[in-house]
């Protein structure tokens, strides 16, 4: 299957624009922190809506839609579950997190901030927590520059190695030149994208079918189990489902648009914006399934596509009720979720080889120009390495991603959430809980099961290890105590 010209052309232009703003971030980009976390001068709009692209990778517009699409309302939940998990993070963890990498020798990482918050002389702290980093990320950006494959794949009729080449190609030029203030500029874009097609499509999904009373009776028709919640699931499958929520106080790429912000007075207002988004988005995303459930049942011989594949219900909804060049820029919305998602992986991977290996362990006096173009190197190299894992689409280590939020959510959730909240945490606390957090997740997703999702039992017992641990061994020092305090009240301070 080929593209209509008015749907590449769109595509083309569409990259286009997010090349330029690379080239333009670049001009602004003056040294490695700019580099990495773009000298901490988001304003609120663009932390919130980077923060909420870099969250929302292709599942929105294409793994959501189809599961609603396929099971109805009741696969809803997970939507749930992320809303809540979303709104505790940005309020406990945003604000102070802001300012507590600050105080900690102004931390551009989370390895560097677990570092200096926990005065860990013997560096495993940074070690371990860049290595979680890197494992974790480089397995999801190779499922990003799949998802962005199959895109190209499918619209354009590329060859599958093709299209993985333009694929990638599309995101890592512009984070190779512009870094995180490229990124943080094209997610405010592709957020405003995503959101958009995800609330015109049911729109229009729903107009297609005369209205909204005649959509409802046809999806009753169809099946009305579509309308319970409660289809098929058990209370411990419920759980599972909202504890993807958990994961928000773990994922990197979410956490440094926090500590990217330019002032924790910034915070409350993104998180209004943040949440607003992210709220119609979902449930943008559920309405186009449900609704594409009545749609094809009047329509049965449109049908084909998404009886093979569920998750093509949001792309062939797009290309039969829009013209070409509508089409076009609604379909940009998926590249952009990919793009958006894959861009901060990149970088949040390359910060790491960088930051917290490169500075740490072999250049500890390297320059800034130095160090912003050793980024630039890791970037391209992490994208080689993901690009040839996903050269093999089936390859099993990209099973790994459906744990890797997981993964990311055990190891650094409780970590991050408690050394905001806990002046008494101390770095023997902070290793059990990275250690104990991902060990559970793989020892549980491997051998245990029981139907519950592995970052509950994840979290709750690298909690339980940062609570236990933190008693033994030395109390956390004065030094320690006094900019917990000083953080804390700086944070308290800008909320009153």
């Amino acid at each position: 299957m080929t593209a209509s010209n008015p749907m590449l052309i769109t595509f083309v232009v569409y990259i286009a624009a997010m090349v330029l703003i690379g080239f333009i971030a670049y001009r602004a980009t003056k040294n490695f922190s700019d580099y990495i976390l773009g000298g901490r001068s988001l304003g609120s709009f663009v932390t919130a809506l980077s923060a909420g692209a870099s969250d929302m990778s292709g599942w929105l517009l294409m793994g959501l839609p189809g599961a609603i699409f396929i099971a109805g309302i009741s696969e809803s939940w997970i939507a749930i579950g992320l809303i809540i998990g979303a709104w505790l993070n940005w309020l406990f963890v945003a604000g102070r997190l802001r300012v507590h990498t600050e105080h900690n020798n102004n931390a551009l990482t989370l390895p560097d901030y677990f570092t200096h918050r926990f005065e860990d002389t013997s560096k495993l702290l940074r070690i371990l927590s860049a290595l979680v980093i890197l494992v974790f990320f480089t397995i999801y950006c190779a499922s990003g520059v799949v998802a962005g494959a199959r895109l190209f794949e499918s619209t354009f009729g590329l060859s599958y190695d093709t299209a993985l080449w333009v694929g990638a190609a599309a995101t890592i030029v512009y984070v190779f030149i512009g870094g995180f203030l490229a990124v943080s500029w094209t997610d405010t874009v592709q957020a405003t994208l995503m959101i958009f097609a995800l609330l015109i499509t049911p729109v229009f999904v729903i107009l297609a079918l005369g209205d909204f009373g005649a959509a409802m009776q046809t999806i009753e028709q169809v099946n009305p189990a579509n309308f319970d919640m409660f289809r098929g699931l058990s209370f411990v499958a419920i759980i599972s489902l909202m504890g993807w929520g958990l994961g928000y106080f773990g994922q990197p790429h979410i956490l440094v648009r926090f500590m990217a912000a330019d002032s924790v007075k910034s915070i409350p207002t993104a998180r209004r914006i943040g949440m607003t988004w992210m709220i119609l988005c979902l449930g943008g995303a559920v309405a186009v399934g449900f609704f594409g459930i009545a749609y094809f049942a009047n329509n049965p011989a449109l049908a084909g596509p998404v009886t093979e594949n569920g998750e093509r219900v949001f792309i062939e909804l797009t290309k039969i009720l829009f013209n070409p060049w509508v089409a076009g820029l609604i379909l940009s919305a998926i590249l952009a979720a990919v793009m958006s998602t894959l861009s901060c992986q990149l970088l949040v991977s390359s910060s790491a080889l960088t930051e917290d290996f490169y500075k740490a362990f072999l250049r500890k006096n390297a320059s800034q120009t130095e160090l912003v173009w050793v980024g630039r190197g890791m970037v391209l190299l992490i994208a080689l390495i993901a690009i040839a894992i996903a050269s093999n689409p089936e390859s099993k280590v990209l099973g790994l991603v459906s744990y890797a939020w997981a993964g990311f959510g055990a190891a650094f959730g409780p970590v991050v959430l408690l050394s905001v909240l806990w002046k008494g945490m101390t770095r023997n606390g902070a290793l059990a809980g990275m250690l104990i957090g991902a060990v559970t997740v793989v020892v549980w997703k491997n051998w245990i099961g029981l139907g519950l999702y592995e970052i509950i039992p994840g979290f709750i017992f690298a909690t339980i290890g940062i609570l236990v641990f933190s008693r033994i061994g030395n109390a956390p020092s004065a030094a320690m105590t006094k900019r917990f305090d000083e953080s804390e009240k700086e944070y308290q301070d800008a909320h009153i």
